[in-house]
């Protein structure tokens, strides 16, 4: 007989115990757990899984050793102990440390787990590594159960479930499958039912917004001033809060993000004109018969793209201890890999990455030698803090290292926002990248993951970088992203885009801007070459939209001043008055665009009347103030009716999230 074997079967003999023995068996477990746990803080090295030990002791314990390590508290070790395993558990966990593993926190495996909200997907199951082991999710009536039917997954199984359940609940209740005499059932440790809160990890998300636009008096302030935004983050949050069973923040709800996630078919200008062409069309709102909307849908050129110039990317990517998740570094490695197809094969591409400290893992490498990025992109790994700040600085210095004459230099930082070393406040970020701009680097932002989303940092670096933000939460976004939409991203034909609306008081009592409360300007920063402003890019659409109430209408919610003068002149029957800023790109003196609006301009498209309902979507995420009674059911209808060809399906993923959030918002 083997050692281990005696060993084992010494331990089996314990009998049932009485009260008083098995109270003394629950404080000596609760006292070694407590000596474990405090053994095991810091930052050790993760316990080795090794599968393959030849040993009895090894093939016995493989069902019920993780028992120990799935128990996140000291109160659920507590409640397995009352089991007669319980010595045996700790004979096993101090003998055989070298097969431990951690789950990842606070899942289980082999446990019935009850969530607060449902999860978007209800049925999984997936093959583990070896062939005596399947990991299944299934969702019966909201309630998750994770299993094992054979030997212990590895770390890399346990992730993987719990990448897919991790966002459906803020907090989770286990119960443990009952068991009356406990043991080894199919292979899988059983225990006493017991019912354990798990609080899950602190969510540190913030967002950059304001509150929303107000309306204007035309007497008082006619002319309203922005910033041009082609930003897409707010739209991929907003839908992961939708799939994890909650309404977003209403303060990460950015309505002009929403409205230009989707692509629009406006007038593109012609060879010789503008890099960009305005299109302005008048219509009735849909949610209040006595205001119309003032649609602007701007088409940027798109260029020859065999004759487009070489591209220079620096990947600038965190692999902070925050970025280790499944959605994070994994998806951003995914996300790469298809934007390499995308690019020539003379394009350069550079990495560096920040976690500590600052580091370039890549030279500058041309696409065509492919499998050498490929190769630099998988061996990276999360961990350590947050060196944004030294990233930043060795990105640049790259980047200004690999242009050349006529080439496009980009710097894309892929992060989950925690800038938790360096420069944290988004004003000094502001401040430092808005003196890197002028060198002719661009700088881009992706962001990736939910829990520690830095949103105001994403913004301030992507806003005065010259580049732009988008958040991608599935392969199916960096599709969108970084190959479907790569030419408006790293293309840019004019910066520096400001928009300027005089509106007309003889015709228009109040007016109103949707959106763009976070790229305002003032009325005289319009003229002053020096104030930045959003970029378009090649092949890029940008739209804004006014809510306007003439003269006369019932809808005007202010008062007119007992002694003000009524305004001079009859006015000439035009609305407003638009004026749009740019510069040609390499150049520092702006150009001026000009179109009077008038009542019957403009020619009503499926695109137009579904960008409105995007904005009355998104305004029904913030609270829908001027909505009146107009709701989810009204929207769903105009958006179903307008959503036209759709080569993509992102409007009909719009229209389910709309029905997502309609259910939602009735609980």
């Amino acid at each position: 007989m083997t050692d281990d074997l005696k060993h084992l079967k010494d331990a089996m003999k314990t009998a049932t115990p009485d009260a008083a023995s098995k109270d003394a068996h629950l404080a000596l477990a609760m006292k070694n757990f407590d000596d474990l746990q405090g053994s095991r803080q810091g930052s050790a090295s993760e316990a080795r899984h090794t599968p393959d030990r030849p040993t009895l002791m090894s093939r016995i314990s493989s069902g019920v050793i993780h028992m120990f390590h799935s128990v996140t508290t000291r109160n659920a070790l507590a409640a397995t102990t009352s089991i007669t395993a319980v010595g045996i558990g700790v004979f096993f966990y101090a003998q055989q440390p070298d097969i431990s593993f951690d789950l990842p926190k606070p899942y289980v495996v082999a446990d019935e787990v009850t969530l607060d909200r449902p999860i978007a997907q209800t049925n999984t199951t997936r093959p583990s590594q070896r062939d005596d082991a399947v990991l299944s999710v299934e969702e019966p009536e909201g309630r998750v159960m994770i299993q094992n039917s054979g030997a212990a997954p590895t770390k890399t199984e346990a992730d993987g479930l719990a990448a897919e359940i991790a966002p459906a609940s803020p907090r989770l209740a286990r119960k443990v499958a009952p068991a009356p005499t406990g043991g080894i059932v199919n292979g899988m440790a059983v225990y006493e039912s017991k019912e354990v809160n798990i609080p899950s990890q602190p969510n540190t998300e913030t967002f950059a917004n304001a509150d929303a636009n107000p309306i204007k008096i035309t007497n008082d302030e006619p002319v309203s001033t922005f910033s041009i935004d082609v930003d897409t983050a707010s739209y991929s949050v907003m839908r992961g809060s939708l799939l994890n069973g909650h309404l977003p923040d209403p303060q990460s709800v950015r309505v002009e993000e929403m409205i230009n996630y989707f692509p629009y078919d406006y007038p593109a200008p012609d060879a010789n004109e503008a890099p960009f062409k305005p299109t302005v069309t008048v219509f009735p709102t849909p949610w209040n018969d006595a205001t119309q909307l003032v649609h602007i849908g701007i088409q940027g050129q798109m260029p020859a793209i065999e004759t487009r110039p070489a591209l220079n990317l620096v990947f600038l990517i965190d692999t902070s201890g925050s970025m280790e998740t499944p959605n994070k570094l994994p998806l951003l490695i995914q996300s790469f890999r298809l934007m390499l197809s995308e690019l020539h094969p003379d394009d350069e591409v550079s990495i560096v990455t920040y976690a500590g400290s600052a580091g370039q893992v890549l030279e500058p490498t041309r696409v065509k030698d492919r499998a050498k990025i490929m190769a630099a992109l998988t061996r990276l790994s999360a961990g350590g803090s947050t060196a944004g700040q030294q990233g930043l600085q060795q990105a640049y210095a790259v980047a200004e290292d690999m242009r050349a004459d006529g080439e496009i230099s980009r710097i894309i930082l892929a992060t989950d926002g925690d800038f938790n070393v360096g420069i944290r406040n988004p004003d000094q970020l502001k401040d430092f990248i808005a003196k890197k701009r002028d060198s002719g680097t661009y700088l881009s932002v992706l962001g990736f993951g939910r829990g520690n989303l830095d949103d105001a940092t994403m913004q301030a670096l992507a806003q005065n970088g010259n580049g732009t933000a988008a958040y991608i939460d599935t392969l199916s976004e960096a599709q969108k992203v970084l190959v479907d939409q790569l030419s408006g991203a790293m293309f840019p034909i004019a910066n520096d885009v400001k928009i300027q609306v005089e509106f007309n008081p003889t015709q228009i009592a109040e007016y109103r801007l949707i959106g763009y409360e976070t790229r305002a300007l003032a009325r005289e920063d319009f003229n002053n070459d020096k104030v930045d402003a959003g970029e378009i890019g090649a092949g890029h659409t940008v739209t804004a939209i006014y809510e306007i109430t003439p003269i006369g209408s019932d809808a005007i919610l202010n008062d007119a001043l007992r002694y003000q003068p009524a305004p001079e002149g009859v006015g000439n029957g035009e609305l407003g008055f638009l004026k749009l800023r740019y510069k040609t790109p390499g150049e520092d003196v702006s150009q001026l665009l000009t179109t009077p609006i008038t009542a019957d301009m403009g020619q009503l498209s499926d695109d137009i009347r579904f960008s409105a309902a995007i904005a009355g979507y998104g305004q029904l995420l913030t609270g829908g103030k001027y909505l009146q009674d107009w709701g989810y059911d009204a929207l769903i209808d105009l958006a179903n009716d307008t959503k036209g060809e759709d080569a993509f399906g992102y409007r009909s993923e719009a229209i389910k999230l709309m029905r997502l959030a309609k259910s939602l918002s009735d609980n």
